[in-house]
């Protein structure tokens, strides 16, 4: 077949997308507790910002409960002040070198928060995947022009691209359905 547009790569860019969506996803509350609730926390540590996991130890003892080990004494109050600036909601109970972080139950109205949310990650990663759909397009239309492939080729090319968009769009959509039912889940 021809050269047009490189298959692996296009797919490479929208697996991107859809690992993207699953990492945030990820970091969405849905009343149990995770070691991926803190992935977005920021710590202003030795002058710079850092992310938790690079000055203290994240680990669920119990359903409802995440621990933050922090490792040096001295970074327990800077981690404290973080997890409070998140806006994630939670309220950390210093203790010593730890925090214990207790999840309260999530009433309704935050639950269809974190559904728009979930649909806006989800919105993010089918707009990335539609931005890699007109990049290969735009491949396609080139190489016909430069008489690279012919309009057949074009045509066939262009199809498996559309089939690719279709499929990771659908993949996107079955992941939303799938953390949609567990944020909604009582």
């Amino acid at each position: 077949m021809p050269e047009g547009v490189d298959f692996k790569d296009l797919q490479r860019r929208m697996d991107g997308a859809v690992s993207a969506f699953k990492q945030d996803a990820a970091s969405l509350r849905t009343g149990r507790a995770s070691s991926n609730l803190l992935d977005a926390v920021q710590v202003q540590a030795y002058g710079s910002s850092m992310p938790i996991n690079q000055v203290a130890n994240v680990s669920v003892p119990e359903p409802r409960m995440i621990s933050v080990s922090v490792w040096d004494k001295s970074m327990v109050s800077a981690v404290d002040r973080a997890i409070r600036e998140a806006n994630l909601g939670f309220n950390p109970i210093v203790d010593g070198t730890n925090l214990r972080i207790p999840l309260p139950e999530l009433n309704e109205q935050r639950r269809k928060e974190l559904v728009k949310l979930a649909h806006g990650y989800a919105e993010n990663a089918r707009v990335a995947i539609r931005h890699v759909r007109r990049d290969g397009m735009e491949t396609l239309k080139k190489s016909e022009k430069d008489g690279v492939i012919g309009q057949d080729d074009h045509r066939t090319q262009q199809d498996r691209v559309q089939k690719m968009t279709d499929d990771t769009i659908r993949m996107i959509d079955g992941l939303l359905t799938e953390k949609e039912a567990e944020i909604m889940q009582v």
